[in-house]
């Protein structure tokens, strides 16, 4: 088998709904456009994955996603996963690691399609469902915070994780807010998105640690390893970083080992595809640390790192980024999560995901190649 083709048409998505997660975001609403990437074979098997998402537009990384990844792939065996894999990498200077990630997921969706077997059964299926938690958006007030937990505790689900206004005074009082109305026994996270400086993280990492909360993710800077080691050695509650920078598996090393962060963090967007995700969760597992898989930007990355969470032991979570509107689009049939507060493994071949083929060809903007 060859690969004889590699297109991304961009589409458009609109109505978006006004939302904030952090200063990296913004707060960002309208309209996007994402891209669905199509690796095409010589043996009738096409690859798929989506590049972009609600505030980070395909637009800015198609062009390098074509004329610097593209011309690796043509005429090679798409099932060459790390050749190819290792190819992209060399390229990392001129094409984007969301690029990366992209070409690695629809080439996983070859070989799962090929093989008539969802891809998490192509690595080795772990598991068949895990737990899913609420993660917030960015609200006006603690009464807001308070509303969501209780709509998603009642409706069964496992967890919620705050996404706070970032400010450490602000912040403390609404996790003191929600946990009184979630109650001592509920699973709290805080995800700070690098908002604090080493003292302001202490203050909040020590009320948090009193108001048992399971983790404390991103008080500081992405790459502040120095006060992340200091913080580590006066709080009790885990911390968690790694989530970004946008790198490959060797940025994940120093923060092991300087004993910097109690889990590593990752998704197929910004760490460079399912293969990276792989290689950093069995990373992990050598040293007994747990990878928590971060959202994926839209909803085929979903997919894509959903089948990674049940391949591999060491993930506890999937998470459910909110609000709907601002991160599902573009499947016929999204993730849902069940009366448990479970999501179930994808079962069709290769990513096994209901792409909504008439709506990407209704808001078609451009297709390159």
């Amino acid at each position: 088998m060859k690969i004889t083709d590699v297109t991304l048409t961009l589409f458009a998505w609109d109505d978006i709904p006004a939302t904030r997660y952090a200063p990296h975001t913004g707060r960002f609403g309208g309209g996007s456009q994402l891209g669905l990437l199509t690796i095409k074979t010589d043996e009738g098997i096409d690859g798929h994955a989506f590049l972009g998402s609600s505030y980070h537009s395909a637009a800015h990384d198609g062009p390098g996603l074509i004329q610097y990844l593209k011309p690796i792939l043509i005429g090679q065996d798409p099932l060459a996963r790390e050749r190819l894999y290792q190819a992209m990498w060399k390229r990392s200077r001129t094409a984007s690691v969301r690029a990366i990630g992209a070409m690695d997921v629809a080439l996983w969706d070859i070989a799962g399609k090929a093989a008539d077997t969802p891809i998490h059964q192509l690595i080795g299926s772990y598991r068949l469902s895990v737990p899913a938690y609420a993660s917030s958006q960015v609200h006006e007030s603690a009464a807001a915070y308070v509303e969501q937990v209780g709509c998603y505790k009642s409706a069964g689900w496992n967890a919620y994780k705050i996404h706070p206004p970032q400010n450490w005074r602000e912040d403390i009082k609404i996790c003191e807010a929600v946990r009184r109305a979630a109650g001592d026994d509920y699973t709290l996270m805080l995800d700070s998105v690098w908002s604090y400086d080493y003292e302001t993280a202490l203050r909040v990492g020590r009320a948090i640690e009193d108001l048992g909360f399971y983790w404390y993710e991103d008080p500081l800077a992405d790459q502040d390893i120095y006060n992340c080691v200091k913080l580590r050695e006066k709080l009790d509650i885990p911390l968690m970083a790694t989530e970004y920078p946008q790198a490959g598996l060797d940025s994940y090393a120093p923060w092991i080992l300087q004993r910097a962060t109690d889990f590593l963090r990752g998704d197929v967007a910004v760490k460079g595809g399912i293969t990276t995700l792989i290689k950093t969760a069995h990373l992990a597992e050598a040293f007994h640390l747990k990878y928590e898989v971060h959202h994926g930007g839209n909803s085929l990355n979903n997919v894509a790192n959903l089948h990674v969470i049940m391949a591999i032991k060491n993930c506890e979570f999937f998470e459910v980024l909110l609000p709907d509107g601002a991160q599902k689009y573009g499947l016929a049939q999204d993730i849902t999560v069940d009366p448990k507060g479970l999501v179930h493994a994808p079962t069709g071949p290769g990513l096994g995901a209901a792409i909504d083929f008439d709506l990407i060809e209704r808001k078609k903007v451009a297709t390159l190649s």
